[in-house]
Parts: C-alpha cells; structure tokens; sequence
C-alpha cells in the first residue's frame, strides 16, 4: 500500500531570520496583509477539505492509497477559521479543493459560510465533476462563483484507463448540470500527458467552444511516486497544434491565477496554459495552499510547510497564534520550484491529491 501520511518538513521561522541576499522592489501594501520576502501580494488561498476522492488519476496518485484518519484532519470549523484568518489579512478569493471536496460530508454548509465571509470576493471550486450532477444547484446557491473541472479526455475508454475508476458519462451529466445550475465562466482544466491525451487537444477545445465555457491546459507536474514516468507534453507544443485549427488571440485576461489566456474569435471560449515547466510563473505568485491534513505550503513546488492544525486545537477560541502563524510562513515561500529538474526523481514526494488540487 502507497501511504499517503508523510510528514512535511514543518517550519515556524520570522521572515527576518530568512533574508535572501538581494531582494527585489517590494511594494506598499497595507498593514496586515500578506506579503513575502520577494514583495509578492499573497491574496488568494487554495484550501483542501479532504485528502479523498472517488477517482485515482494516474498523475495525482497511487493506484492504492492510504487516506488519512478522520482526527488528521481539519473539520470544516476549522477550515472556516483558517480561510476566515487569510480573508482578514487580505486574501480575497479562496478556492475549496480536494481530492474531491464534494464527497466531503457537509462540504455545503462550508461553502454557505465561505461565501458570507466578509471581505472575501471570489468563492470557487475545483472538482471532477463526479457529484456535479447533484450539487451544481446547491453550490450556486451557496455562493460559489466559479467552477473548475477536470477533464483530460473526451474518451469513455480512455477515461477510465486515466483515472483508474471514473465514468465518463457522469462527469458530462455534473458539466449539464453545472451549466443548467446558472454558471456562467465554467472552466476545464486538462492536464497534458504526451502519448496519452496529446492527440485530443483539438478535439477537447472544438468541446469547450460548442459549449460556450473555458479551457485551461496544464503541463503535468512531479508530485509524488506514482509509479510510471512522466512524459510531458508542453504549452508551446500545444499552442502549435492548436493553432492548425484555431486562431488564437493572446489575451491579458486573468482569472486570478497562473493561466495565460488566448481568445478564439467569435466564440466565448477562453484558452489558458499553465506551464510550470516552460513558462515559471513564479514571480507573479499570490497564492499559497491548505492541505486537508491543516499543513500551510506556501509553495507547491517546495517541501516547507507550517502546521497549523496543532493550534487550531491548542487554542480554540483564540485565532491570534494561527494568524501569527501564517503571517510568519511568508518567510519561508520558496522564490521558486524548480520543476524542470524533478521529473525523473520528484523532490516533492506528497502526492497532488494530498497538496490539494
């Protein structure tokens, strides 16, 4: 069995004690919000509610997983006072994640309270779509804005060769459903695998058009022992092949994250890229993540983490030391990953599914 409880190098440092040689030029920001050594803005958090998911993608985990124990885990009163700790220090826009956040129990009533925290504009969701079919009303009505959903191929067959387990059909049922629900910027995310899904780029983006929702193809990352080499299938290579069939129109549109867009004209179809291989997106970084295990890692790339589950619960009416906390993990966001030279022996060996997608 793959065992999923790894330990984090854990890190509680001040930013003073990590000065890097040169700094860049740090902009003025106001008091109490989130800034790291380099001067990047953090304002966006992505916060995992479970480690578990319906599915077994071949790139985002093991075959056979060991999930965590239900007391390793953050509740989602818990969840609620980290997201609301970041909101008070200037984070506006929380992405809720997984594994699959919506086999989490509950995961609704999280959602309600995300969306009324006060200062926060954007709620969203990344999902594979799996219970979309029953939810895509009730996560409208709880206020999420915007809906992620994985997608790497159009494929029955092949579907359930990637994710080990899924079901195609149900997937497309969540999509109608989420499009029935009223949302409006309904994005796909496909991640890239060369001689897997590569030849159905075009096939996935003539999809997105007909529906009138986005698409954001992403470089496979190297997180975590999976068993199988990598093969990565790049942002510039795509941007060729689609470009036989497309015109695409650079745009400087922004979601929020590290998509580069493009437009096709006479469509409402954006398509984004998201290259950490070959485009390091890293100096425009503002986000920083929550695993469902309560670990802060203010880099995807890098193995530092904070704990703050141990004191979420040494201190539960008291968020003043979490807020200290998060405040000091600013010290230790990596200035970059460094990808590029991890394929063949990942330095990050959690899996995504642990990080939180």
């Amino acid at each position: 069995m793959h065992n999923q409880l790894l330990t984090p190098e854990v890190i509680l440092l001040s930013p003073t004690a990590l000065a890097p040689p040169t700094l860049p030029a740090t902009p003025r920001h106001a008091d109490g919000t989130l800034v790291d050594r380099y001067g990047r803005h953090v304002t966006y958090l992505r916060l995992s509610i479970t480690d578990r998911c319906d599915f077994r993608c071949r790139y985002c985990m093991a075959e056979e997983m060991t999930f965590l124990p239900r007391a390793q885990v953050l509740t989602l009163e818990e969840c609620l006072r980290i997201a609301n700790a970041f909101v008070d220090l200037g984070v506006t826009k929380v992405r809720v994640t997984g594994g699959e956040p919506l086999v989490r129990h509950n995961a609704i009533w999280l959602l309600e309270q995300l969306a009324r925290l006060p200062g926060l504009l954007e709620l969203v969701m990344t999902t594979n779509g799996s219970q979309l079919d029953r939810f895509a009303p009730a996560l409208r009505d709880a206020g999420v804005k915007r809906i992620n959903i994985s997608l790497d191929t159009l494929r029955a067959d092949r579907f359930r060769e990637i994710t080990r387990v899924g079901d195609l059909s149900k997937v497309l049922r969540g999509l109608d459903a989420a499009q029935a629900a009223g949302f409006q910027r309904l994005k796909i995310n496909t991640v890239m695998m060369r001689g897997s899904n590569d030849d159905e780029l075009i096939d996935l983006v003539e999809f997105v058009v007909g529906r009138g929702i986005d698409i954001a193809f992403i470089e496979e990352m190297p997180l975590g022992d999976i068993g199988h080499a990598r093969q990565v299938f790049g942002s510039e290579e795509a941007l060729v092949r689609l470009q036989t069939r497309f015109v695409l129109l650079p745009s400087t549109e922004t979601t929020g994250g590290p998509a580069r867009y493009w437009r096709i004209p006479d469509t409402s179809t954006r398509v984004g890229f998201i290259s950490p291989h070959s485009h390091n997106f890293c100096a425009s970084c503002n986000r920083v993540r929550i695993t469902a295990r309560g670990e802060l890692y203010p880099c995807l790339g890098n193995n530092h983490a904070v704990a703050l589950l141990p004191l979420l619960r040494a201190h539960r009416t008291d968020d003043a030391p979490l807020r200290a906390a998060i405040v000091r993990s600013m010290g230790i966001k990596a200035q970059a990953h460094d990808f590029s030279n991890q394929m063949d022996a990942p330095q990050v060996v959690r899996f995504m599914s642990m990080t939180g997608g």
